[in-house]
């Protein structure tokens, strides 16, 4: 039987047979695996070989991920970030040409700066709005093409089908970070891409407390990413593996609530009188709209705002009075969360200009009018310091 995707969402990765009929893996904590015969360590043809390798309770999560993204198999690293990392390093070395999107998470940008570019890879950003155009940037040596739709600061959508068929079309493979709408939003492989990557600390995980990245990749780009991962010793911790096996069962009703606290909150923000623009996907007034409703099958809780001037002082009034809403830089747990972002310090192939400071909003599952009434107040502080 073919499932849907809520079905999919409780039951992928789950096998009570292999575990005594108990419902969820249990959770493995192992170095050292034992073979039975000497055949079998020559051959290695047992599931598991080594704690580092993976355990039934990885193998559970990869595979809940591999079938919910609609890839090949799944891979799991210790973070976000580690699972971008790990994609580009299986897939480029020196001599190859990176196209990567100008909006890329600002720690992935420091990885190519820092590390890809001192190992001869040459790093060339390009505007996420591109779309098609962006195969007049593709060289005779191009390995990969690197998407981040939305951009998780502007909030740019890419058009991931044109993108692909350029950079297919050339030879390169196409990744896509694709935390922003989880797998239940965007289906990454329908639309040509070759690896999506997942800060699995965001939606999958849901809680805020645990770090990891997944990798998953179509069959063909699978052989180099697990032998590139597999070298640099790459695992994810048992108990967290065991927090996002967990969390991934409540992933459709998380998200839907997210969705429309955050809509609710994105509608209100565009009408008030501080606000110069609100920049999300799924409201009419986004550039990018026309292609999200497309693509995309729904939307997360995280966008950004950008306010009229504002002091410094002003905007420390506002944010330090918040009751609701916490500071800080991760996203996709239970709790709301506002932080201040430059885009400016971080472009190099675009140009990002703002009349004032940028707020960037998760909605979380707390009731969307506290929210509200919370950033009202904030706002009474903000006009009340800048006049």
């Amino acid at each position: 039987m073919k499932k849907k995707q809520d079905t999919l969402i409780v039951t992928a990765g789950r096998d009570p047979e292999a575990n005594f009929g108990i419902l969820n893996p249990p959770v493995y904590h192992a170095s050292t695996i034992l073979y039975p015969t000497l055949d079998a360590v020559r051959t290695r043809k047992q599931p598991f070989t080594y704690g580092r390798r993976g355990t039934p309770t990885t193998a559970a999560l990869q595979e809940a991920i591999a079938e919910l993204e609609g890839g090949y198999r799944t891979l799991l690293t210790p973070s976000g970030l580690s699972a971008v990392t790990a994609a580009l390093l299986a897939h480029l070395k020196a001599g190859d040409h990176l196209l990567m999107t100008d909006s890329v998470y600002e720690p992935s940008r420091h990885f190519c700066e820092r590390v890809l570019k001192r190992y001869g890879v040459e790093v060339e950003y390009y505007d996420p709005c591109l779309g098609r155009g962006i195969s007049a940037l593709v060289k005779p040596n191009t390995a990969v093409v690197f998407a981040e739709s939305p951009g998780s600061v502007t909030f740019e959508v890419q058009d991931i089908p044109a993108i692909a068929e350029a950079a297919h079309k050339a030879g390169a493979i196409v990744m896509l970070d694709n935390t922003w709408a989880s797998p239940l939003y965007f289906k990454p492989f329908e639309h040509g891409v070759d690896i999506s990557i997942q800060a699995v600390t965001k939606y999958l995980c849901g809680h805020s407390d645990a770090m990891m990245g997944a990798i998953t990749t179509t069959e063909a780009a699978w052989r180099e990413t697990v032998a590139s991962h597999g070298a640099n010793g790459l695992c994810a911790g048992p108990d967290d593996v065991y927090l996002v096996l967990r969390g991934i069962r409540t992933l459709s009703v998380r998200l839907a609530r997210h969705m429309e606290t955050g809509l609710k909150l994105a509608r209100w923000l565009e009408k008030r009188p501080e606000v110069a623009r609100v920049i999300h996907p799924a409201l009419p007034s986004h550039p990018g709209h026309a292609l999200w409703k497309r693509d995309f099958t729904g939307a997360s809780g995280l966008f950004s705002i950008e306010l009229k001037l504002a002091s410094e002082a002003a905007l420390a009034a506002m944010l330090d009075g918040l009751e609701l809403f916490g500071m800080g830089y991760s996203w996709g747990g239970f709790e709301s969360l506002i932080i201040p972002q430059d885009p400016v310090k971080i472009r190099t192939a675009t140009r990002w200009d703002a009349q004032g400071p940028m707020l960037r909003l998760h909605a979380g599952l707390e009731d969307p009018d506290d929210l509200i009434a919370d950033l009202d107040a904030g706002f009474e502080r903000l006009r009340a310091c800048n006049e």
